[in-house]
């Protein structure tokens, strides 16, 4: 009788350069509710008239103390990341390293999509560097998949915000009666069983804004055309979610540049992505608008801002260095985007969720898949510049459904290899 193997403890997960990086996170936490007491400290002091200096900082003994409080965890804080630093090749030599488990990398892409921007300025170990993977390895000029392993149909897939490549493969639902309990889907590895596709994954940093995330997937698909073992006839991209909004931004930004691979591109399919936006980042704009709005509250504004930069782009579902440059992420106003069409020439296809049933009311339809609208999946827009082309035959809509079925649901599988299956 097989013995089922124990479930990993939470150390089992964690990698030696783990603790530099939970050092320096640590350190910026400190920091960062020193700062939050401070300000409610200097607000009660003026509510009661009493001058407390500049915005945010106390003056007298009080201010002596939370400048002390600020100097030592910077101290103690650099003073730990330079120490971690000199024991990581130690530690990497004394113990074996676990592998980088699902779970780990799960939690990894978790908070990368939260505050990725924070760890890439910090230098951080934790922040994730966007690569192109093949049969998990990853892929660079020097490190090409073999002849024998490929052809020249190229899927790349491309995930959402705080999630990984490893997430493509999910386990379905049990509600879903026409698979087993437990069957993972991979819609990757059932295009390249049923239509021949070589699927290559993308891994990034989501905390990015959508656009620099958009240049450098440019970058990365003009460098693995240019290596690929043989000769590629065709490129599909299929994105979930934020995925989209960086797909498009990607093939922008190699048309500006005048990149090769757009010529290859003959099929874009998006699920669950929010062209227009999301509501519940609206909704965190608004509460950052409320908590600004007394000197007690105001300091507590931080928690909320503390939200990364791809985060605040699905606001509205900014794809151009255009929609944020120059512009206070946080601070509320309209709809500045410029318009950006489906690219000419490529096949586009749309599938949207929705929660509800097929015969429900049409505004319990609308209300979509529990994060992304269904108007916004679907590309429609009230102002013409902004509505994308999706004809009717490249529309989708799954019921019953929300945001992650779009990842799973055999139907939805089912629908894209219908669209990608060539013609007779």
């Amino acid at each position: 009788m097989t013995q089922r193997k124990p479930p990993r403890r939470p150390i089992d997960h964690l990698q030696p350069s783990d603790l530099r990086a939970a050092a320096q996170l640590a350190t910026q936490a400190t920091r960062g509710v020193t700062r939050i007491t401070e300000g409610v400290h200097q607000a009660v002091w003026s509510a009661m008239g009493v001058p407390g200096g500049k915005p945010e900082q106390t003056r007298g003994i009080t201010g002596f103390v939370y400048r002390t409080v600020h100097g030592v965890t910077e101290l103690v804080g650099k003073g730990l990341e330079a120490a971690f630093t000199r024991l990581e090749p130690l530690l990497e030599s004394l113990v074996d390293a676990p592998e980088q488990t699902p779970e780990r990398e799960a939690v990894l892409a978790a908070l990368n999509g939260v505050m990725g921007d924070r760890l890439l300025e910090s230098n951080n170990p934790l922040a994730t560097p966007m690569s192109l993977r093949f049969q998990g390895r990853v892929l660079t000029p020097h490190a090409m998949p073999a002849v024998q392993q490929v052809n020249g149909k190229v899927l790349v897939l491309v995930h959402g915000l705080c999630m990984n490549d490893l997430q493509w493969s999910m386990t379905a639902a049990d509600a879903h009666a026409s698979v087993g309990t437990g069957t993972v889907v991979n819609h990757g590895e059932v295009l390249a069983r049923e239509l021949g596709y070589t699927p290559v994954y993308l891994r990034y940093n989501t905390g990015l804004h959508t656009s620099i995330n958009g240049h450098e997937l440019a970058r990365r698909l003009e460098e693995l055309l240019e290596h690929w073992p043989v000769p590629v006839q065709e490129l599909t991209l299929l994105l979930h979610s934020m995925g989209g909004l960086v797909a498009r931004s990607a093939v922008h930004s190699a048309q500006q540049t005048a990149m090769q691979w757009p010529r290859h591109l003959k099929n874009m399919v998006f699920l669950g992505t929010p062209h227009h936006g999301a509501p519940l980042e609206r909704a965190g704009n608004v509460l950052d608008v409320i908590l600004a709005g007394t000197p007690f509250s105001k300091p507590f504004a931080r928690l909320g801002q503390l939200r990364s930069p791809g985060i605040t782009d699905l606001r509205f579902g900014h794809v151009l260095d255009s929609d944020w440059h120059g512009h206070d992420r946080f601070r509320r106003g309209p709809d500045r985007r410029t318009p950006l069409p489906l690219p000419e020439g490529v096949a586009c296809f749309t599938a949207a969720a929705t929660r509800a049933t097929r015969r429900s009311l049409l505004s319990e339809r609308v209300i979509g898949d529990g994060l992304v609208p269904l108007a916004s999946a679907l590309g429609q827009h009230q102002e013409p510049q902004h509505r994308l082309a999706f004809p009717k035959a490249r529309q989708w809509i799954g019921y019953r459904m929300n945001h992650w079925d779009l990842l799973r649901h055999p139907d939805v599988t089912r629908q894209i290899v219908a669209w990608l299956r060539p013609g007779p």
